[in-house]
């Protein structure tokens, strides 16, 4: 009877044994046969490790029972899984890149587009200028001035000392007095490299850099008054070959502005003006001109004092009626002919003779002369000066007039009609009526 109830209770144990044992190992293994394709969605970057024994052979089991219970293709469809979702990423930074070239081309093209436009603005621009010319030249417009209709051979070589050639890059600029033509100047210095810097014992490379106090010493350009000097005989058929083949240009201004920064800049001291500008009297100016106009138009008592700083001192300087004057004066041209820097700019360029390339205007000065370095081909080599701009403005025009008697106006006009019409300034109306 003991020994029955000792084997009842061992079956009992025995029983409980083995249902808790195949709870345990169906929870283990079961976990693995339910979810064999599910990874977690955070990847630890350690793997988790667990004490004792026990669960050591388990693992161990449940990894052998894995092995044969999962489909073979599990570890090859996370491996597919991974590649193509690396291809995706490798697709869409293709993608990202084609996106980034392609909006580069199209901002480049809308670029290029613009300056296409530019350009043929431009063109539009400088052959609406250059038939302009062609149209008073030809008579169209019934302005009559002198040596409209002779021709080039006809100009004296002494009338053409502003015609200067660079042979290097077959130029040929005219340059016109307050119209930047010292900027102009330094440009053509650096593309003849006929300046050497004393800094670098090299010729200028930077037309900032050269001085412009030197850029006017006429023995650094070659003009086409020189070449009998140079070719003798054959000088007129060599500036002939060279205007047909070189390309011209020059720079205008409005003419009555371009008088007023001409008064300005060698007859006035100007300190207290409202541009600021604080010259100094031009001491050459007021010997040559400066004492002509007060002799003849200020009725000054005595001697005139010998210096142009003395003269400024007392109080006795041109004004710019006894200027304009001046210029009316049939006696001035009788003497000498007109001096450059109010020599009108027919006759400084001879635009009825000479058929210039490009017409620039001071008034788009900054627009004008990249147009115009590109049209030459050297704006890879320099940049047009950006130095300060003449403060002279037209809008002054009408009070530096005032004082002028109407009748004197339109003198003045007349003598400077052929420019204003030639280069398409117009008519300053309120300065002639007013």
């Amino acid at each position: 009877m003991g020994t029955w109830r000792g084997l009842r209770v061992a079956f009992i144990l025995g029983s409980l044994f083995m249902i808790l044992l195949i709870i345990v190992y169906w929870d283990d293994v079961g976990g693995f046969n339910l979810y064999p394709l599910q990874e977690p969605k955070h990847k630890s970057p350690h793997p988790r490790t667990t004490a004792g024994p026990s669960h050591s052979t388990y693992t161990s089991r449940a990894q052998t029972s894995t092995s044969s219970a999962v489909p073979t293709t599990a570890p090859s469809t996370t491996l597919v899984l991974e590649e193509t979702g690396g291809a995706a990423e490798a697709h869409t930074e293709e993608e990202g890149k084609e996106k980034q070239v392609q909006r580069k081309e199209e901002t480049r093209e809308d670029e290029e587009e613009k300056e296409r436009g530019h350009n043929a603005e431009d063109d539009r621009e400088q052959e609406a200028r250059k038939q302009r010319i062609v149209d008073v030249c030809s008579g169209q417009d019934a302005v009559e001035f002198p040596g409209r209709t002779r021709a080039f051979e006809q100009i004296p070589n002494r009338e053409l000392d502003h015609l200067i050639v660079d042979d290097t890059h077959q130029i040929i600029y005219c340059y016109v007095p307050k119209v930047a033509c010292t900027n102009w100047k330094r440009v053509m210095v650096v593309l003849s490299q006929s300046l050497i810097s004393p800094s670098s014992g090299k010729p200028y490379t930077d037309p900032e850099a050269v001085p412009p106090d030197l850029v006017h010493n006429s023995s650094l350009h070659l003009t086409f008054a020189k070449f009998w000097r140079h070719y003798g005989s054959l000088s007129r058929h060599l500036m002939a070959l060279k205007l047909q083949h070189y390309t011209k240009f020059l720079f205008v201004r409005d003419p009555f502005v371009r008088l007023i920064s001409a008064f300005r800049n060698k007859f006035g001291r100007c300190v207290s003006d409202r541009a600021g500008y604080t010259g100094v009297p031009n001491e050459d100016f007021y010997k040559q001109f400066g004492s002509v106009m007060l002799r003849r138009y200020a009725n000054v008592s005595g001697g005139l004092p010998e210096t142009a700083a003395e003269a400024f001192a007392a109080g006795i300087k041109p004004t710019f009626q006894q200027f304009i004057t001046y210029l009316l004066d049939a006696e001035t041209e009788r003497e000498s002919i007109f001096n450059e820097h109010w020599r009108q700019v027919y006759r400084l360029c001879h635009p009825c003779q000479v058929k210039y390339d490009f017409i620039g205007r001071l008034e788009t000065l900054e627009t004008d002369a990249e147009h115009l370095l590109k049209l030459l081909e050297v704006d890879q080599l320099l940049r047009f000066p950006s130095g300060a701009r003449n403060r002279t403005a037209a809008s002054w025009e009408r009070d530096w007039f005032a004082q002028i008697p109407i009748t004197m106006r339109r003198e003045l006009y007349k003598l400077y009609e052929p420019d204003f019409e030639m280069f398409g300034y117009p008519k300053p109306d309120s300065t002639l009526h007013q």
